[in-house]
């Protein structure tokens, strides 16, 4: 059997952003990957200029909602591996919370528009299959302390992940 061909790594931020409520800020997305779904605030890192993850989710928070934050502001909780996301590539993920909360809904932007969801909406509304099955349970579970794990996603085969380290803090809200 031969080793299965290279995929191109992409490296990139989710910052979980809410508002004094609660609610959490999402975008819908209009652009690939995840078309149409609600997804946090993110992107991908400038790589060409040794962007630190915690600087890519400063930039895109800044980008795409308008908010000036510094990565004192940030708590990092996750770091997820993708293996074979559809087949097409490799994802490395950083999962930020954001300790500031936000008011105002941000302004529609080519990325997409945003909106203000509980968690509870989130089980009801259009998210990308991973984020069901992945991102939001780590989040619920993890997003005091800390957890990295390895998804193996491809096409062919069922989904399979693997818990690699967890750091749970307590619930200080």
């Amino acid at each position: 059997m031969s080793p299965p061909s290279p995929l191109p790594y992409k490296i990139s931020v989710l910052v979980f952003l809410y508002d004094t409520a609660g609610k959490f800020l999402l975008i819908q997305r209009r652009k690939a990957p995840n078309i149409g779904c609600w997804s946090p605030v993110g992107g991908k890192l400038e790589t060409s200029t040794g962007e630190s993850p915690f600087e890519c989710a400063v930039r895109e928070v800044e980008e795409e909602v308008g908010k000036k934050i510094a990565t004192n502001d940030l708590h990092l909780f996750g770091m997820i591996s993708e293996k074979g996301y559809e087949g097409q590539n490799h994802w490395l993920m950083f999962l930020f919370t954001c300790r500031l909360p936000l008011s105002g809904l941000p302004p529609t932007i080519d990325e997409g528009q945003f909106g203000w969801f509980s968690r509870e909406e989130i089980n009801h509304i259009a998210v990308p299959e991973s984020d069901k099955t992945l991102l939001w349970p780590i989040y619920d579970q993890h997003h005091r302390g800390f957890i990295s794990y390895r998804a193996e996603c491809h096409p062919d085969k069922p989904l399979e992940m693997v818990i690699e380290e967890t750091q749970d803090k307590p619930n200080l809200d």
